[in-house]
């Protein structure tokens, strides 16, 4: 039967619901393997073939790369495909050229147009989206694209591509039950978008991640430059989370690769690109500052590694209280999350509008164990506005744990 679909919303509302997706379910949602994409990439006559692209993989820290990255190829002059996930408000936010979100006749027009045999070959959410940018930046004649991968690298969706450039930001104890529960395991994964040739930057590593690294880009011949041992100048950015000093020597050093593959760019496009890559890419969530009196930053670290940075900076403000809205996916180590917490915050728990998330008592309690002082409420904007409105102007709320949590309050 064939699908009709009347308006935009119609057609994304399909996409998230049509089939399972990781994002709602989870687990059950998770399909391995790029069979089903490389038939739909056959399907649509190779889109992925269209245009040049730089691969960027990793625990954290690959999105605010990606963005980086985008933001200094633009401010070059370059027309640059950006494709990210997850999104906070929009959709559209995941696929971007010049930081402009994907038309919402385009949307409609590609799932009015294959939704009947997207049903048929029992695509994923996230394979049919990759389809989607694929296909966009293919017609658009981007310069180039700076793809994301979703999760992992070996069997994500976008592993189609053969880029000119691969970049793996980091390694940490992320999706444990789908890449494996170790350093070197979750490496090997994330280096399975490193392909035969193709110059490949780490951003920071391990003894462990670095031995799986240098034997694959050994097996492949493809040139390996660490950026955490790169000495570059000092550059102001907009993104002002201290994690952002690692992400900002990958973008560096990928951007020194890229000069050597013949792209131009003067050292004023690299600060203008790095000075505004909120306003020139849409990129939303990475210790924004929303609020002045009190202050209020949301920022969708979630996993151990991104949160012992962002407490970090926390405590640094040295502020007088602070208040922090927390909900979870239920598939974080939580045990270790709540060990980084600060002891003196006050804590207001709540559950995202997503049958993934962690019920707000749940967390309560082991917060309660944890010695943390802390409420339970039934949405993210009940505990939000309870924050706001325990708040002296002095204080700060921070907002996070969750993409999800960070969405809703945006």
């Amino acid at each position: 039967m064939n699908q009709t679909f009347s308006t935009y919303e119609d057609a994304v509302q399909w996409l998230f619901m049509q089939l399972p997706q990781y994002q709602r379910q989870g687990a059950a949602a998770y399909k391995p393997g790029l069979e089903r994409t490389e038939r739909l990439m056959a399907y649509l006559k190779n889109p992925e073939r269209g245009f040049k692209s730089i691969h960027v993989a990793g625990t954290n820290g690959k999105g605010s790369t990606s963005h980086m990255l985008a933001s200094v190829l633009q401010a070059a002059g370059y027309r640059v495909g950006l494709y990210t996930s997850p999104h906070l408000k929009d959709f559209r936010e995941r696929i971007r050229i010049d930081g402009e979100p994907i038309p919402e006749s385009a949307v409609l027009n590609f799932v009015q147009d294959h939704a009947t045999t997207f049903d048929k070959m029992g695509l994923s959410f996230f394979e049919m989206t990759v389809g989607l940018a694929f296909e966009y930046f293919s017609k658009s004649d981007v310069d180039i694209a700076i793809i994301e991968t979703g999760m992992g690298g070996r069997l994500d969706s976008t592993n189609v591509i053969t880029p000119i450039l691969s970049v793996i930001t980091n390694i940490g104890l992320d999706h444990m039950q789908f890449l494996g529960g170790t350093l070197e395991a979750i490496a090997r994964e994330k280096a399975g978008i490193i392909k035969t040739a193709v110059p490949v930057v780490i951003g920071q590593y391990t003894p462990e991640t670095l031995a799986v690294f240098a034997s694959i880009t050994r097996q492949l011949q493809a040139p390996m430059v660490k950026a955490q041992d790169q000495d570059h100048p000092e550059y102001q950015s907009d993104l002002i989370g201290t994690y952002q000093q690692h992400n900002k020597k990958t973008v560096l050093t990928a951007l020194d690769l890229l000069k050597s593959l013949g792209y131009q760019f003067q050292e004023r496009h690299i600060v203008k690109g790095l000075g505004q890559v909120q306003k020139s890419t849409g990129l939303m969530g990475r210790w924004q500052v929303i609020g002045q009196t009190p202050m209020i930053i949301c920022d969708t670290a979630h996993n151990i590694d991104g949160l012992a940075m962002t407490m970090a900076q926390l405590r640094g403000l040295n502020t007088p209280h602070m208040h922090l809205v927390l909900g979870f996916v239920n598939d974080k180590a939580l045990d270790q999350i709540f060990d980084c917490l600060p002891q003196s915050g006050l804590y207001y728990y709540c559950a995202a509008s997503n049958p993934r998330a962690m019920p707000a008592s749940d967390l309560n309690e082991l917060g309660q164990r944890k010695g943390l002082e802390g409420r339970e409420f039934d949405t993210v904007l009940e505990a939000f506005n309870a924050a706001n409105s325990q708040a002296n102007p002095e204080d700060v709320i921070y907002v996070g744990g969750s993409t999800f949590v960070v969405a809703e309050v945006l």
